[in-house]
């Protein structure tokens, strides 16, 4: 018989979304005496959210057979819906096929499935979203928003905007599909919403923000997912990639400090079980360590990222252009936009731009120019704006239009001023300043030279201050001695100064000695920097 004092507590524990002891409570149930179809499912909700998604599907699995023992075909549709759904997050493409056909079956053999005609074809949808059928996907995700309006089914209704609103951006039809996704966010923000839907359109829409450079947008939605965090203590699922999120954002606010803090969250969140985090918190720990110049740290979170099925781009070909690896850079970041939907492609171009001038290939950075000009049109937005006119002044400085430059960089740096981004702001004033110093200016260039200096120091992006040093003309390889050279060199492969005197037959004091000399000269306070340097110069 089943224990009703258990059973109601992990009941009521669902209901107060206390996930650790419902799933503990409930699993003691399962495993003792066996759960009812509909507490099968609140089984099914507690492992995902504790971040046991095979214990998930199990549960999903019981709930479905449950429901066909009792005659209920309904609740058996429902379930193996959730699973088709939850299959395809997890990767299982072929068994979410085989879960939406059953649930498809059983909803047409219904005289009046109501909302349910709807909800079966969920998993079909995102499956046609996910393999790149854009069209299929906005004609399918219209269909399900329709019977929900007819049915009065909101939770479906929200679920629907969310997958059209996201078929319309990824077929370039931005703003329409932004409209969508305001309705789906507002629908959350007003609740109503069960947990596992809110779950999904929130991490989703953000995504779509991002990409779209839109800034307040995605601040905002990531308001909302960090609110609903927050309100659960013991959720695992999302909460990872809820910081992986806010990392990203953080870094182009300037706040570096907390942008580390969050990304470590990220990865201890999916040591816990998140196992979303990792598409987003390698990213986002080799984004900080390439701004910061610990370029060895940022290759191997890049790697992680990619291995995760996370695509580690822009930063990787921007980590290849720090090191001088210029080709590289630029056919990685071209392949990735090659193959990229319309938002993420334009997402790239900054890179493509960077790539394009640092190998001489002005013609392949104006187009990308272009096509982030062009994206200004269909959505607008403060960020993009900053990202365009920045990326243009590149342009033009390369090809020696200085004062066109110059006013294209002041553009730039009034936009990432009014953004909050004080990282690329500083970037645009020393295109300003190198287009002031080549008309003659050269004391407002000092002047804009030494703003961004002080941002980059206060941030510790090593790599800036190295690449402005160089601009300036501060720093002169020559006046280092031969060994100071071979001592830089070492430096830049990662050695320890142990390992260094090792390799040169000195003392780690006689290293450390020369270490202290290379500071001096260069003017820098890191191994970060020194490494920055000698492959911006072609030392290595």
């Amino acid at each position: 018989m089943i224990s009703s004092s258990d059973l109601d507590a992990g009941r009521a524990a669902v209901a107060e979304q206390r996930w650790a002891d419902a799933r503990e409570l409930l699993a003691r149930v399962e495993a003792r005496d066996g759960l009812g179809a509909s507490d099968l499912e609140l089984l099914a909700t507690t492992a995902l959210l504790r971040g046991e998604p095979r214990a998930c599907i199990d549960a999903l699995s019981g709930a479905y057979s449950a429901h066909l023992s009792a005659g209920d075909t309904a609740g058996a549709a429902r379930s193996a819906g959730w699973l088709a759904l939850d299959l395809i997050e997890q990767g299982d493409f072929t068994n979410s096929v085989l879960w939406a056909a059953r649930a498809m079956r059983i909803v047409g053999a219904m005289p009046e499935p109501g909302a349910l005609a709807g909800f079966v074809r969920m998993a079909p949808a995102v499956g046609q979203l996910g393999s790149g059928n854009t069209a299929e996907a906005v004609h399918a995700f219209e269909e399900i928003l329709a019977i929900a309006e007819h049915e009065g089914d909101r939770e479906l209704a929200t679920f629907a905007r969310l997958g059209l609103g996201k078929s319309l951006v990824e077929s370039d039809a931005a703003a329409e599909g932004f409209v969508c996704l305001d309705q789906a966010m507002a629908a959350i923000a007003a609740g109503g919403v069960a947990p596992l839907p809110t779950r999904g359109i929130l991490s989703r829409a953000l995504s779509d923000a991002v990409l779209a450079f839109d800034l307040e947008r995605a601040t905002a939605w990531t308001g909302l997912l960090k609110l609903w965090c927050s309100e659960q203590p013991q959720l695992i699922a999302f909460s990872g990639q809820c910081c992986a999120i806010d990392a990203g954002l953080l870094l182009v606010r300037g706040a570096w400090s907390e942008a580390s803090t969050a990304v470590e969250l990220a990865l201890a969140r999916f040591r816990a079980g998140d196992y979303r985090a990792i598409w987003g918190a390698p990213y986002q720990h080799g984004e900080l360590s390439r701004l910061r110049g610990a370029f060895h740290s940022a290759e191997e979170s890049y790697r992680r990222a990619g291995e995760s099925g996370w695509e580690p781009q822009p930063g990787l070909s921007l980590l290849h252009l720090a090191l001088g690896r210029t080709r590289r850079a630029q056919d990685e970041i071209r392949r990735s936009a090659a193959g990229a939907d319309p938002i993420t492609r334009r997402y790239l171009r900054p890179a493509v731009v960077g790539s394009g001038i640092a190998a001489g290939d002005h013609e392949a950075a104006r187009r990308a120019v272009e096509e982030l000009r062009d994206a200004r049109k269909a959505v607008p937005t403060p960020l993009l704006d900053a990202a365009a006119s920045g990326a243009h002044a590149r342009v033009l400085l390369a090809e020696g239009r200085m004062a066109d430059a110059l006013e294209t960089a002041c553009a730039a740096i009034r936009a990432w001023d009014a953004v909050g981004a004080p990282y690329e702001g500083a970037r645009a004033r020393v295109l300003a300043g190198r287009a002031l110093r080549a008309v003659g200016k050269g004391e407002e260039a000092q002047v804009q030279f030494d703003a961004a200096r002080a941002v980059f120091l206060s941030l510790g992006a090593e790599p800036a201050l190295a690449e402005l040093a160089a601009v300036m003309g501060s720093r002169r390889a020559g006046a280092l001695t031969t060994r100071e050279l071979e001592v830089l060199r070492l430096v830049s492969t990662g050695l320890t100064n142990r390992g260094i005197g090792e390799r040169l037959s000195l003392s780690e004091k006689t290293v450390a000695r020369h270490l202290a000399n290379i500071f001096g000269k260069l003017g820098i306070t890191s191994r970060a920097a020194a490494t920055a340097y000698a492959y911006e110069n072609g030392l290595v």
